[in-house]
């Protein structure tokens, strides 16, 4: 079964890229599951087996290129 995603509404959107600090955590908070899932890797152990762990520094990285990203996002009149 296919997890329904978790999408920030218009009001959200708009207030984020305003520069509303809570908006801003609100997105990071929606987008977490998929922040933690894209930064995740497999790291060979010493022992030969493989973990699964999540990359700090990736996923750092793309937390920063969020935050760049939202005051530029385009928004349509309605």
């Amino acid at each position: 079964m296919m997890e329904e995603k978790k999408i920030p509404d218009f009001e959200t959107i708009q207030a984020a890229v305003e520069g509303q600090q809570w908006a801003v955590e609100k997105i990071l908070e929606c987008y977490s599951d998929e922040i933690d899932r894209l930064s995740t890797t497999k790291k060979e152990r010493p022992d030969g087996s493989v973990e699964t762990v999540v990359d700090e520094d990736l996923k750092q990285q793309l937390i920063t290129g969020l935050l760049e990203f939202i005051p530029k996002f385009a928004m349509e009149e309605s």
